[in-house]
C-alpha cells in the first residue's frame, strides 16, 4: 500500500465519531462454532463460583463496582467466528478482541487496588473462639493488615463476638429479673465489651478514611485515563514511522493498564471512548501486517505461560489459593493479552478451558466435601443440645447438685462452639434451639436460687434473732442461768442454714462477739472461784481427816449429833476443783463407817450422806447432771417395784408351804430389803426434785 493511502486512511479514520459524550452500547455477539460453545459453558459454569461481598456504606456502593468473574465468552466466541473468515481478516480478529474491551476489569480494580489480598488472609474458626479470643483477633487484624483487605473477617467476628455477648446479656438479665428487679433499670455492659466496640469503631473509622483517600485516587485516575485517549487519539495525525507509531502505541496501552480504577459511574464512557480510538487504531494498524504478526507472536507467548501456569495451579493442593490465582490468570487474558493467529486460537483456548475446568471441579469436589463435613458438624451440634435438653427438663433440689449441672451445662457450651461451622440453611435454627435449651435451664436456676435466697434471707432473721438474744445476755452474771441458754444458742445457729452471702460475715462476727464477750467474763469469773474451790479442797481434806480420826464416845445420840455437824460443815465449805471431786467418795466411806458402828437405820443413814450429795449437784452447776440423776432415781425405782412384784409372785408357789420354811423366808426378807431400798430411792428422788 502506498504512502498516499496511508494518508488517506488516517484521514477516513480520524472522521470517525468520538463517543466520549454518548452511551456507547457493547457488540453483538457473534455465531458460534461448537467449540465456542463448549467454552461458554466453562466460563458461565467457572463464573457462578466468583462473588465478592456487598459493599458497607454508601460512599463504598458509590464507588466501588460489584467484582464478578471475567467474561471471555464474548471475546473467544468472535475468535472462533473469525474462522470462518479469510486470513485477511485477521486484522479484524485484532479489532474485535480489543473493541470489546475489558468492561468488568475497572469494575473489579476500582473496588482497590489489591481487591484479592482480602482472600489470602486466612480466616480462623470464629464460631468455636470465645469473646477475648474474637476481640484480640480484631485488634491483631487492625494492626497487621490493609483495612481494605479484612471486611468480611471483621463481619464474622463481629456476629460471633455480638451472639456470644447477647446470649450472656439475656442470662444476667433474668438473673436480674429473678431478683426483683425492674426491667427499665437494667444496663449490662463489660469492660470486654466496651473495648471491642472501640476497636470496631477503630476499624469504622479507618475504612471510612480510606475510602475517603479512594475516591479522591478515583478522580485523579479519571483525569490520567482522559489525557491517554487525547494521547491515543493524536496517534493518527502523527507524521512518523510505522515501527515508531506502533511503539508509542504500545506504551499508550501499558499506561494505560497501570492507570488505576476511575468512578463507577464514569467507566462505561471512558472505557468506550478508549476502545473506539483502540479500534481506529487497529483499522490503520492492518495496513501493516508485519506488526500484526508481531502482536499475534507476543500475543502466543503470553497466553501459553499463562495455560502452562494454570496446569500447575490443577496440581495445587490448597484449592483455595489455585482458584484465587486463576482468576488472576482469567483476568490477565482477557485484560492484558490480545489474540493470537488463527491456527492457535481453538487449540490454546481447549487447553486453558481444561485446566480451568479440573481446577473448578476440584473445587466443587471441595465444596462438597466440606458441606459433608458442615452435615457432621450439625449432628454434632444436635447431640449437645440434647444432653442440655435433657439437664434442662429435670429438677435438682441441692446447691451443689445445681453447681455440678451448671458445669456440666459450661462445658457443652464449650463444645457447641467448638464444633465448628454447620449448613447456612440450618445455622440460624440450631443456634435458636441451643439459645432456648440453655435459657430453659437458666431459668431453673434462677427460679433455684431466688427461692433459695427466700430461705437465706428467713435463716438471716433466725440469725439476727439469736444475736439479739447473745447481745442481751452478754453481761448477765447470773452465770448459772445464762449459761446453759447460750450454749443453747450456740447450737441453734449451727443447725440453721445459710444466709446471703453479702451478710453471712456481718452476722458471724457480730454473734461470735456477743457470745464470746460472755464466756470471757465467766471463764475470768470461773477463775476467782477456782481460788476459793482450792481452799474449800484444803478445808475439806482436813475435815475428812478429822472425821477418819474421829472416835465414839458411847452415846449414840450424841456421837450421831456429832456425825451430823460433820455433814453440815462438809456442805458448808462449798465446791472443790473438778479433778479434785474425788474426796467427795472418800468422805461418802468414811461416813458409812460411822454409821456402820452406831448401826444406824439404813434409810436414815443413806439419806445423811445423800445430803451431801445433793450439795454437791447444786454446786455443780449444772443441770445435765441433776437431769441424769433424777433419770437414774427414776429408774432405779422402776427397777425395785419390778423386783418386789417379781418375789410377791413368786410367794405364790410356797402357797402350802409352811413360813417357817428357809425359802419362804429368804422370799420375804428380800421383799423387805427392796422395800427399804425404794423408800431410800425415793427419798433421795424428792430431795432432787427439789432442786429444780
Amino acid at each position: 500500500m502506498s504512502q498516499s493511502d496511508n494518508e488517506n486512511k488516517k484521514e477516513e479514520l480520524s472522521k470517525k465519531e468520538t463517543p466520549e459524550t454518548t452511551e456507547t452500547t457493547q457488540p453483538q455477539e457473534a455465531s458460534t462454532t461448537e467449540s465456542a460453545t463448549e467454552e461458554k459453558k466453562v466460563e458461565e459454569s467457572f463464573s457462578e463460583e466468583v462473588e465478592n461481598p456487598d459493599a458497607t456504606n454508601e460512599l463504598e456502593e458509590a464507588m466501588v463496582a460489584e467484582s464478578t468473574f471475567v467474561q471471555d465468552t464474548e471475546n473467544n466466541k468472535k475468535a472462533n467466528a473469525e474462522d470462518t473468515n479469510d486470513d485477511d481478516d485477521h486484522e479484524d480478529a485484532i479489532i474485535e478482541e480489543h473493541k470489546k474491551g475489558v468492561d468488568d476489569s475497572l469494575a473489579e480494580d476500582s473496588e482497590d487496588e489489591s481487591a484479592t489480598e482480602r482472600h489470602t488472609i486466612p480466616k480462623k474458626d470464629y464460631h468455636s473462639m470465645s469473646k477475648e479470643q474474637l476481640t484480640d483477633e480484631l485488634e491483631r487484624l487492625l494492626k497487621n493488615e490493609k483495612i481494605q483487605a479484612i471486611k468480611e473477617h471483621v463481619i464474622e467476628i463481629r456476629t460471633e463476638f455480638n451472639a456470644k455477648f447477647d446470649e450472656e446479656f439475656e442470662e444476667k438479665k433474668e438473673d436480674f429479673l429473678a431478683d426483683g428487679g425492674n426491667i427499665i433499670d437494667f444496663h449490662y455492659s463489660t469492660p470486654l465489651k466496651n473495648r471491642f466496640n472501640s476497636l470496631y469503631f477503630d476499624y469504622r473509622e479507618k475504612r471510612n478514611k480510606y475510602y475517603q483517600q479512594l475516591k479522591q485516587d478515583l478522580n485523579a485516575n479519571l483525569s490520567k485515563r482522559l489525557e491517554i485517549i487525547e494521547e491515543l487519539k493524536g496517534l493518527l495525525d502523527v507524521e512518523e514511522n510505522i515501527n515508531t507509531t506502533y511503539n508509542h502505541f504500545k506504551e499508550i496501552q501499558d499506561k494505560w493498564r497501570t492507570a488505576g480504577p476511575i468512578p463507577r459511574d464514569k467507566y462505561n464512557n471512558v472505557w468506550n471512548t478508549y476502545h473506539h480510538h483502540v479500534e481506529n487504531f487497529y483499522d490503520f494498524l492492518h495496513l501493516n501486517r508485519e506488526f500484526r504478526d508481531m502482536d499475534f507472536k507476543h500475543n502466543l507467548d503470553q497466553k501459553l505461560k499463562v495455560i502452562d501456569r494454570a496446569e500447575e495451579l490443577a496440581q495445587e493442593q490448597d484449592i483455595n489459593r489455585a482458584f484465587r490465582e486463576l482468576q488472576m490468570l482469567h483476568k490477565m487474558w482477557k485484560e492484558e493479552l490480545g489474540p493470537v493467529a488463527k491456527d492457535y486460537r481453538e487449540e490454546i483456548w481447549e487447553r486453558f478451558s481444561n485446566a480451568t475446568k479440573v481446577i473448578h471441579d476440584r473445587r466443587q469436589d471441595y465444596f462438597e466435601n466440606l458441606d459433608k463435613e458442615f452435615e457432621k458438624n450439625w449432628e454434632k451440634k444436635q447431640q449437645i443440645i440434647e444432653k442440655i435438653r435433657e439437664i434442662a427438663d429435670q429438677d435438682f433440689s441441692s446447691h451443689n447438685k445445681w453447681q455440678q449441672k451448671i458445669k456440666e451445662i459450661e462445658a457443652l457450651r464449650e463444645e457447641f462452639f467448638k464444633a465448628g461451622k454447620v449448613p447456612r440453611s440450618k445455622n440460624e435454627e440450631t443456634w435458636a434451639d441451643f439459645k432456648e435449651t440453655v435459657r430453659r435451664f437458666n431459668r431453673k436456676k434462677n427460679a433455684f436460687y431466688k427461692n433459695l435466697k427466700k430461705q437465706q434471707y428467713d435463716n438471716l432473721e433466725k440469725k439476727k434473732e439469736l444475736i439479739q438474744i447473745a447481745e442481751d445476755n452478754k453481761d448477765s452474771d447470773d452465770f448459772k442461768t445464762i449459761t446453759p441458754l447460750m450454749k443453747k444458742i450456740q447450737s441453734d445457729w449451727k443447725k440453721i442454714g445459710h444466709v446471703p452471702r453479702k451478710d453471712s460475715d456481718k452476722v458471724w462476727k457480730q454473734f461470735k462477739a456477743a457470745c464470746n464477750y460472755y464466756f470471757d467474763r465467766l471463764h475470768e469469773n470461773r477463775s476467782e472461784e477456782n481460788k476459793e474451790e482450792m481452799e474449800a479442797f484444803g478445808k475439806k481434806k482436813d475435815l475428812l481427816d478429822k472425821v477418819r480420826s474421829f472416835e465414839h464416845s458411847g452415846n449414840k445420840e450424841e456421837d450421831l449429833k456429832t456425825i451430823k455437824s460433820f455433814i453440815a460443815e462438809w456442805k458448808s465449805l462449798g465446791r472443790v476443783p473438778f479433778n479434785k471431786r474425788f474426796i467427795e467418795g472418800k468422805f461418802n466411806k468414811a461416813l458409812d463407817q460411822l454409821f456402820k458402828k452406831l448401826d444406824v437405820n439404813r434409810t436414815k443413814a443413806e439419806m445423811l450422806k445423800y445430803e451431801n450429795k445433793i450439795q454437791a449437784l447444786n454446786d455443780a452447776d449444772d443441770d445435765n447432771k441433776i437431769r441424769n440423776e433424777h433419770f437414774f432415781l427414776s429408774k432405779k425405782i422402776e427397777e425395785t417395784q419390778a423386783e418386789i412384784r417379781q418375789l410377791e409372785n413368786n410367794l405364790q408357789f410356797f402357797s402350802n408351804v409352811d413360813d417357817d420354811n428357809p425359802l419362804v423366808k429368804e422370799v420375804h426378807k428380800n421383799i423387805d430389803d427392796h422395800k427399804a431400798q425404794l423408800k431410800v430411792w425415793r427419798e433421795k428422788l424428792k430431795k432432787v426434785k427439789s432442786l429444780y
